[in-house]
């Protein structure tokens, strides 16, 4: 098998585990981990590329609901995607640390790559969940939507944080939270950048 089949055939297997995870299926995280996890944990960083796309869909959509388009729009869009980029690095950083604090930096690996790979079929679902409006659905249609997945996305996040760390849901719920916080806050911040909208 050459290579560009070989990251292909990696790539399919960590997307793969991540729909077993979305759908409450511990053996996913097999997939998402497999051996070595230094490996695998590197290769799952693929995931914020995959994610790209709907990022910026996503971004795009939002631009839809506003009233007129932004003035600079161009610059708040690099914005935006500067702040995905230090937003994805960030948490991957910072929970690496607090993995070692809890005494669970032997699986910290394991954990990124069940986390890269879970952003991938949360991306997915928000973007599925963003489409109802743009059809010219009833409202309430499109805000069940976006309610039933934000809350499965961050279910997805929680149960792949707790079994690949193997802490309690406190404590996945801890990191979960703190992966938003870090998400708002950056968000905020651009938002006050000059340009930002």
């Amino acid at each position: 098998m050459n290579a560009p089949e070989s990251l292909f055939t990696r790539l399919g297997t960590g997307l793969a585990g991540a729909m077993l995870l979305a759908r409450g299926r511990a053996e996913g995280m097999l997939l998402v981990a497999e051996e070595p996890t230094q490996a695998a944990a590197r290769r799952s960083f693929w995931a914020a590329a995959l994610c790209l796309p709907a990022f910026i869909c996503l971004q795009l959509i939002g631009l839809d609901q506003e009233p007129r388009l932004p003035p600079h729009l161009a610059h708040g869009l690099a914005l935006q995607l500067l702040g995905y980029v230090i937003d994805w690095a960030g948490f991957a950083l910072l929970s690496r640390w607090i993995a070692r604090a809890m005494g669970r930096a032997e699986a910290w690996p394991r954990f990124i790559a069940a986390w890269n790979w879970c952003n991938v079929v949360q991306y997915l679902l928000l973007v599925a969940a963003s489409l109802p409006p743009l059809l010219g659905l009833p409202a309430i249609v499109g805000e069940t939507s976006w309610l039933i997945a934000t809350g499965w996305a961050l279910w997805i996040e929680w149960y792949a944080t707790r079994l690949a760390l193997g802490i309690g849901g406190f404590q996945a719920a801890g990191l979960v939270l703190l992966d938003e916080a870090v998400g708002f806050a950056l968000l905020a911040a651009i938002q006050l950048m000059p340009g930002a909208g």
